[in-house]
């Protein structure tokens, strides 16, 4: 498959994502931009959600991961479907009853300014850091296997990426994104869905026996009962029930998606539905991955140095001009999903939170989104920098532990929400920074003589539950002596 041929199915798919941006933005007001008017159809909000959870690394990360830990990941799917109960059924009718555009506005209402803005800040250093290292796993594949060919340096490729991203949402915000993410969504998922089966044909097999093959093997383990381990089942379980509530729940991108529903009855049966719907889609990208290795092994497929660059390679060496395009749209879908609602979400929270444009320019309607613009491109430019800083670091490994410590940094967010909703205790706010920055300081010191410290024991994904709990106890030595009042 060429490079002019998957450039042109770039632009082909490029210019879709600009029609649905046209036609859903052609009434936007700021409103639209941060919540979408309060009128997105739950089911069409919960569909799209797929495509932004699943996101680049989903795509090209989960089914290379297959190789070395089998179908673990599996339990923290189940977990997920955990977590987003306790979204529905605890933070919802929270945001909701307090009728919140940002969902760090409550920070401010239960403790103070000092909490509110540590939130907000929390928030903004993860995402950027998170929606970067996303983009950046996808958008290194499209420069290895597409623009590189042109002679496109790197850094030219992320700008392409970003303006297009800053064009498409600029105007419409998550109203536009609601349906753009239903686009993802659906070319992701058919992209994993047709190479499963170009696959099988020719390896000459059928669905079942694949199957079969599949679960015979040891690429299908999903239990492993050593407790020592970062793959033990409880622990992953566990681990995906408070991965979702953080980075689903008390994250801005996710949730800004659920307050532009209707109303709280919408926004539960969104997050019900989709908690239902991502146990089969993550399953088969687990099975994608089997299948990926069982055909390498079956064609003598040199694997490549990272197991990200499985997929994509078996994709555009071995299976033809058809599956180099479905999978190169699935790509872009990928690396569209991983930064529009990212950026959507940090202009929404920085114009909010820390400018508080909405208090200073309510009234003035051109004026605030003159400001939300300013904001919107000054975001775009701060992930353009991060991702061009990703490849001049050029040490995956390092670049492994930047997306780990923006992990941490939503443990602070969960011990806040979690002191906030299940105690009425008042604290001295303006300590509260001290105790967020101490908890993922506390937890890296955990994680890194834990074997040390606990006879081999090894933290993995569990390490937020910990984040959270240090942050909780530190608030507890910040209490006050009257009790707190809240919405």
């Amino acid at each position: 498959m060429t490079p002019g041929l998957i450039f042109t199915s770039f632009l082909l798919y490029t210019l879709l994502i600009f029609a649905v941006s046209w036609f859903t933005s052609r009434k936007a007001d700021n409103q639209s931009f941060f919540i979408g008017n309060k009128k997105s159809p739950w089911l069409v909000v919960a569909y799209g959600m797929i495509g932004a959870s699943l996101s680049g690394v989903t795509f090209i990360s989960i089914p290379g991961w297959v190789g070395d830990t089998g179908f673990t990941y599996f339990a923290i799917v189940l977990g997920y479907v955990l977590g987003y109960a306790v979204i529905s059924w605890v933070l919802l009718p929270m945001y909701y009853r307090l009728n919140l555009t940002s969902i760090y506005t409550y920070l401010d209402q239960r403790f103070g300014k000092s909490a509110y803005t540590t939130g907000a800040v929390f928030f903004l250093i993860s995402r950027v850091v998170g929606a970067s290292f996303r983009m950046f796993l996808v958008v290194s594949v499209l420069q290895v296997f597409v623009f590189g060919h042109f002679g496109i340096p790197f850094w030219m490729t992320v700008v392409l990426f970003m303006v297009l991203i800053q064009l498409y949402t600029m105007k419409g915000g998550i109203k536009t994104i609601v349906w753009t993410d239903t686009l993802q969504t659906t070319f992701m998922i058919l992209a994993v869905l047709l190479t499963i089966g170009m696959i099988i044909r020719q390896m000459d097999t059928s669905l079942t026996e694949m199957v079969r093959t599949v679960w015979e093997s040891d690429l299908s383990r999903v239990f492993v009962t050593d407790t020592g381990s970062k793959q033990n089942f409880f622990k992953l379980l566990f681990s995906g029930m408070f991965i979702t509530i953080v980075m689903t729940g008390l994250d801005q991108d996710m949730m800004q998606k659920n307050l532009s529903c209707r109303n709280l009855k919408d926004a539960r049966k969104n997050m019900t539905t989709l908690s239902l719907i991502l146990v089969p889609v993550n399953l088969v990208f687990l099975f994608l991955g089997a299948v990926l290795y069982l055909y390498a092994g079956q064609a003598g497929v040199e694997m490549p140095a990272l197991s990200d660059h499985l997929f994509p390679a078996i994709a555009f060496g071995h299976l033809g001009m058809l599956a180099g395009i479905v999978f190169i749209i699935g790509l872009i879908s990928a690396a569209y999903s991983s930064a529009d609602s990212a950026l959507t979400a940090l202009t929404t929270s920085f114009s909010i939170d820390i400018l508080k444009l909405d208090k200073k320019y309510g009234n003035n309607e051109n004026l605030l989104k003159s400001k939300r613009q300013q904001v919107h491109l000054g975001m775009a430019l701060i992930i353009i920098f991060v991702i061009v800083a990703f490849e001049l670091i050029n040490n995956q490994a390092i670049i492994a532990q930047l997306f780990t410590f923006a992990g941490y940094t939503y443990g602070p967010l969960l011990g806040l929400y979690a002191f906030g909703l299940f105690t009425k205790i008042r604290v001295n706010d303006k300590w509260v920074p001290l105790v967020a920055v101490m908890a993922p300081l506390l937890s890296w010191l955990l994680s890194h003589y834990s074997e040390a410290l606990f006879n081999g024991y090894q933290i993995g994904f569990e390490l937020l539950i910990f984040n959270g709990l240090f942050t909780f106890a530190g608030l507890l030595f910040l209490r006050k002596g009257r009790h707190a009042k809240v919405g």
